[in-house]
């Protein structure tokens, strides 16, 4: 089983990165792998909402969503991390994640993959961007992975983030939770199998006029 990673940073060596890879070498310790994708410094664009996905299988803009797109299929789990700019997640990621998770709704079949947000900024604005991160997973069946604080660090540099104790604890409580998560639905999946995702309905509101 891995794990697939997102660091949105566009630093390599940053705060996001240092809260990855504290997370990271805590899901290797617990047995679990982990593939790393970086998107901070990739040219990515918006969603353009063309729907060319809905029938080629693969989204119209041919970068690293559809590089990533397998990598996500075969992962038993997501977590992206983000730096807090404007009080929310930052747009690389934003449009990584729109595009990643609409094109893949007809190919890849997230039920009860796990879904964790990372996110790092120097004081405020954190807890924004973990809901933002978080709604792509709640709409796709995917049960979210908590720790004993949001999962956030705090400081303008990766040094600071080491100093942070309880942000890289709140790491590392989240890479064990992960790890738990994932091999308890294997097993549970060995089992029963996973619950049935009803999708014959689709509500839409159209105004006479």
């Amino acid at each position: 089983m891995k794990i697939l990673v997102i660091n949105g940073s566009p630093h390599p060596n940053g705060c996001t990165d240092r809260a990855l890879r504290e997370l990271e070498n805590t899901l290797v310790e617990n047995g679990i792998g982990v593939e790393r994708v970086d998107i901070g410094n990739k040219d990515i664009r918006g969603c353009i909402g063309c729907n060319f996905c809905r029938t080629h299988g693969r989204c119209v803009f041919n970068d690293m969503v559809n590089e990533t797109a397998p990598k996500f299929a075969s992962a038993a789990g997501i977590v992206v991390g983000s730096p807090v700019y404007y009080a929310g997640c930052n747009g690389q990621a934003l449009a990584f994640l729109d595009r990643l998770f609409y094109s893949t709704s007809g190919t890849i079949d997230k039920t009860m993959k796990v879904g964790a947000a990372v996110v790092s900024s120097r004081r405020a604005g954190s807890t924004s961007a973990f809901d933002e991160i978080n709604k792509y997973f709640t709409i796709s069946a995917m049960p979210i992975a908590s720790s004993t604080y949001w999962n956030e660090v705090h400081g303008f540099t990766a040094e600071d983030v080491e100093a942070d104790l309880e942000g890289l604890q709140t790491m590392r409580n989240l890479g064990r939770n992960i790890a738990f998560m994932v091999k308890a639905f294997d097993a549970a999946k060995q089992e029963d199998g996973f619950p049935k995702q009803e999708r014959s309905s689709f509500t839409s509101f159209h105004v006479e006029g």
